[in-house]
């Protein structure tokens, strides 16, 4: 594979994550602070949301898996179709409608379709490592290559986003370090006014990182239908038949290598989420960082685009299992940030994120590809079966995010939360350190425990790509 060819395909799935990045740190504090639905109906739209895309998986790998190749392949007029409809509501999930009783079905609506659509863009562009190339050195590279450029877009994502409806979120008197004997009028003294007007200054600057955000979209898709070729699958025999799709997915969730990598990445993704999702928040209202949570998200992001050639180049000499180790470097510091919420202390932490996010993102896609060349050695004679692994393990990983992010919403509801005041209770702030502490850090635990158990060594994948060669 040429540069170019790598870097156009990694460019292609950039803008998927400036949207997703986007929705993952500023979608929930949105619909508390801006559009004002209750922290119960924002866990709604939020699981709901996440739970359209995961159900969409399966179902867009079965129709994928049906299609026939065309002039452009059989996976890239999936992406085309998609983009336009994705833009549309993209741009609709983030607009704040003039009428107050139906917001909470106008956002799930434009949530649930943009989780869907996005899907159908996911699928595909990932299996499409398949059918780049044959070696696994090129889809190693190409994986990298991807991955810095997608971390890169949820970088742009997040500064964007960030940068532009900041001033939604900053109230002067919220900034002021209240005495000791506040009064119950202070805490009640809403940080943001009621933007039920859709003109209003709060819903202007979202709507005005939507359209931004809209025109990245449009702009990566374009390199990528320009710069990839896709290849027909170089394994099979015209002889060969496609896996049905039933079948397909019941021989996957037997396939060991494939459901400890799943189930490991599953929990570690969750984990992430859950930073990702309440980091904002805990920074407004648990650790008085109101006026830097931008910067804090931004040098997240930096940390973890500089870190990922570092990745690719740690696994490829020590192994993937090895590298997975760095994901854990996030706990003890996001503890500490929990327990001594120092401004210092808090952009330190924010590196070190950093980097455990970066080999989180990298080592699932992969190893993935190794799980799929491991099953095509083990089932020779059948063909199609990429989009089958590849759309189930965006399904898993939806879904448990969508659960994550359902529950600490619902928590928030639970104890107390009040939309665009100064300062929550004591309840709330425990729930927001709990979130951003204590329970990623378990999930990230369970997760490389499972992961100890992952079959496929360095050893073993020579031994596969030799033996597919023979096969080809």
């Amino acid at each position: 594979l040429s540069v170019c060819s790598k870097l156009c395909y990694a460019i292609g799935g950039a803008p998927n994550q400036v949207a997703g990045s986007a929705a993952s740190f500023f979608l929930q504090i949105y619909l508390l602070d801006i559009a004002h639905i209750t922290p119960f109906h924002a866990s709604l739209v939020l699981f709901i949301g996440k739970a359209s895309g995961a159900v969409t998986d399966p179902v867009a790998g079965f129709f994928i898996s049906k299609s026939r190749w065309t002039k452009i392949g059989r996976l890239m007029p999936w992406v085309l179709a998609c983009t336009p409809f994705t833009i549309v509501s993209y741009f609709l999930m983030w607009y704040l409608p003039p009428f107050v009783s139906g917001r909470v079905a106008w956002y799930l609506t434009f949530y649930c379709l943009f989780q869907a659509l996005t899907t159908l863009f996911q699928v595909p562009y990932s299996a499409l490592t398949m059918f780049l190339s044959t070696d696994q050195k090129d889809r190693d590279s190409a994986t990298a290559y991807r991955m810095t450029m997608e971390v890169l877009g949820t970088l742009i994502g997040a500064a964007l986003q960030g940068q532009i409806v900041a001033s939604a979120h900053v109230s002067p008197h919220c900034t002021v370090n209240p005495s000791v004997n506040t009064t119950d009028s202070w805490h009640d003294t809403p940080s943001i006014p009621d933007p039920s007007d859709p003109l209003s200054h709060q819903a202007k600057v979202y709507m005005i990182a939507a359209g931004v955000i809209a025109g990245v979209y449009l702009l990566g898709i374009v390199i990528l239908f320009l710069g990839v070729k896709e290849r027909d699958d170089p394994y099979a025999l015209n002889s060969d038949r496609a896996i049905p799709f039933c079948k397909g997915l019941a021989l996957t969730m037997k396939h060991g290598p494939y459901v400890k990598l799943t189930a490991s990445f599953l929990l570690i993704s969750t984990a992430v989420q859950l930073e990702q999702g309440n980091f904002v928040l805990f920074c407004t209202h648990a650790a008085g960082l109101r006026n830097h949570f931008q910067y804090l998200v931004v040098t997240i992001l930096v940390s973890a685009v500089v870190s990922v050639p570092f990745w690719q180049k740690f696994l490829q000499r020590f192994g993937k299992k090895c590298a997975a180790c760095g994901i854990s470097w996030m706990i003890p510091f996001a503890v500490m940030l929990v327990t001594i919420p120092n401004l210092i202390l808090a952009y330190f932490v924010a590196f070190v994120s950093g980097l455990s996010i970066a080999a989180s993102l990298l080592l699932p896609w992969s190893m993935l590809p190794d799980v799929v060349d491991n099953f095509r050695l083990q089932n020779p004679h059948g063909k199609g079966h990429e989009t089958i692994f590849y759309s189930s393990y965006v399904f898993f990983t939806k879904m448990s995010a969508g659960i994550g992010l359902g529950i600490s919403a619902a928590g928030l509801e639970f104890t107390g939360y009040k939309p665009g005041i100064c300062r929550q209770s004591d309840d709330v702030i425990l729930t927001l350190k709990l979130l951003i502490g204590a329970v990623p850090a378990i999930l990230i635990l369970l997760g490389l425990f499972i992961l100890l158990f992952y079959p496929i060594t360095e050893e073993s994948r020579k031994e596969t790509k030799l033996a597919l060669e023979e096969l080809r």
